[in-house]
C-alpha cells in the first residue's frame, strides 16, 4: 500500500467547488488542517464561508466522497469548525487577483 500524501488530498479536493461562489474549496481557503497517518487515515479540519452557508451539506458530502475514493485511503474523518472564522483574505492569491480583489 502506497502512502497517501497531503498533496493527494488537496488535489482531490480541488474538484470540490462551492456552487454559490464557483471556486474550489482549496483555493477558497476552507481547508484548515489535513493529517494523513501511516494507515492512510485522513483527518480534515475545514470550514465554510459562513455558518449559515446553505450548501454546507452538499460540500461536506462531496468532500467525504472524494476522499473515500482516493486510492489506498483508510478512514476519513471531517471536522467542520467555525474558528477561526473564514474571511475573503483566505482565498488564494491567484483567485483574488482574478476577482480583482
Amino acid at each position: 500500500m502506497s502512502q497517501l500524501k497531503i498533496e493527494d488530498v488537496t488535489n482531490a479536493l480541488k474538484n470540490t467547488v462551492d456552487p454559490e461562489i464557483g471556486i474550489n474549496i482549496v483555493d477558497l481557503g476552507l481547508l484548515y488542517d489535513i493529517k494523513v497517518d501511516k494507515q492512510n487515515d485522513v483527518n480534515l479540519r475545514l470550514t465554510m464561508t459562513s455558518p449559515m452557508c446553505p450548501v454546507t451539506s452538499v460540500i461536506m458530502a462531496d468532500v467525504q466522497l472524494r476522499l473515500e475514493n482516493l486510492p489506498n485511503v483508510g478512514k476519513v474523518a471531517l471536522d467542520l469548525v467555525w474558528e477561526p472564522a473564514w474571511s475573503p483574505e483566505m482565498i488564494s492569491e491567484e483567485y483574488r487577483v482574478a476577482m480583482g480583489a
